[in-house]
């Protein structure tokens, strides 16, 4: 039985193989072909409970999104009801809001002049103080976006990004809803659109390349540890394999040579590289494992990252890369979406390794509960006002 969170390292050594991140001598590896390469798939609770932990604040946050699209940010409140499947709303918009009261006001108004008055929603006072409190927190960490985006762009085939694309996966970064708009044009010495207008024809390039944004999250780490130690550490990933998870000999021999391979940067040039070689792979793991690491919550949808086969050379078959390497990767099926998690930033289902802008998400959901609270209050005053009136019926 394997102990609660095992390193490959231990694992391999404890099978009669040793593995070392520190400085070796340049190794030759003959190396099995990596589409003869089977793991299977294995259900992690724990992770599966992380994605589950954030359900309801993702569905107010669409709900959220939905509204604050509206013309003057207000919506009939039918109009929402009829967008209800769209949204994955399980209940009805009325009972959505009686249960998330802090986050919108009721009032009414007509559609058309001349029609009757029907029932609407805008932003309530306290969802207005978090939307200030988000640009707040954007402008204070302006930095680390502006190099997130640089990053996204540095690991890129030509440095360029279809800027549809990067709108996208604006939420799954971090980045604000105007980036594009005020961001881009304010620092000209990192980024250019190019391109015509319509959709899928424009692009975001990067303009000067900047060497500290080049240092991936895994060479960071060695560093940190070279300086810390006083002995070269070689940048390697950290596989920690899952409670209970056996690899099959062929896959940990294989595991094994390839981690002896040299750590390959995200962001190096890679043109040359055969698509299907073992170096290419290794190039392939550390970009999965620096786009995670970029993002706010260290996971992302599968589908989402496919958009991105082109720009980052990524196979049809990429997906296979992270049931490949479990040690590294686990792939939920929560909700019915492919979600690639790293495993590394979790420890059971909390999120460890946090970034600053999830300050942002912290603000969000103190409003949600603070809502919830007055909604359970509410609710508690009404049984006891239909208790008390029952007695007296009695008496």
């Amino acid at each position: 039985m394997l102990s609660k969170t095992r390193t490959i390292s231990s694992y391999l050594h404890s099978h009669g193989t040793t593995l070392t991140s520190h400085a070796n001598p340049e190794i030759h590896l003959q190396i099995k072909p990596i589409s003869s390469l089977k793991v299977v798939w294995r259900k992690d609770p724990k992770l599966d409970q992380a994605i589950e932990n954030d359900k309801a604040y993702k569905l107010c946050a669409r709900v959220v999104k939905e509204v604050l699209n509206e013309p003057g940010q207000k919506i009939p409140l039918r109009y929402l009801e009829k967008r209800r499947e769209r949204l994955r709303l399980r209940t009805k918009a009325t009972t959505f809001i009686g249960k998330n009261p802090g986050l919108f006001e009721v009032y009414y108004d007509r559609i058309k002049p001349k029609t009757e008055k029907v029932q609407f929603l805008r932003v309530s006072d306290r969802l207005r103080e978090f939307l200030e409190e988000e640009k707040r927190i954007n402008v204070e960490n302006e930095g680390l976006i502006v190099s997130k985006l640089c990053k996204l762009l540095m690991m890129a085939n030509n440095k360029v990004v279809s800027a549809d694309k990067l709108v996208d996966v604006k939420r799954e970064f971090g980045f604000p809803n105007d980036f594009m708009v005020n961001l881009v044009p304010k620092y000209s010495q990192y980024f250019r659109l190019v391109g015509g207008s319509g959709e899928g024809k424009s692009f975001l390039e990067l303009v000067d390349w900047n060497p500290e944004f080049a240092k991936s999250v895994i060479e960071r780490r060695a560093e940190e540890e070279s300086s810390l130690t006083g002995i070269r550490v070689r940048p390697n990933f950290d596989y920690k394999l899952p409670q209970g998870f056996v690899l099959k000999k062929e896959m940990r021999e294989w595991v094994r040579d390839w981690m002896e391979m040299d750590y390959m940067s995200p962001y190096e040039d890679v043109s040359k590289l055969d698509q299907a070689s073992p170096e290419m792979e290794k190039r392939t793991v550390g970009v999965f494992h620096e786009l995670l690491s970029l993002s706010l919550l260290k996971r992302m949808p599968v589908p989402i990252l496919g958009k991105f086969c082109d720009e980052y050379r990524f196979s049809n078959a990429f997906p296979n890369v992270f049931t490949r390497h479990s040690g590294l990767f686990y792939v939920s099926q929560k909700g019915g979406i492919k979600t690639a998690v790293l495993r590394e930033a979790y420890k059971d289902d909390q999120l460890i390794d946090r970034d600053p802008l999830l300050q942002i998400k912290d603000k969000f959901v103190e409003l949600l509960e603070e809502g919830w609270r007055e909604s359970t209050q509410q609710l508690r005053l009404q049984r006891e006002q239909v208790k008390g009136m029952a007695v007296r019926n009695e008496e």
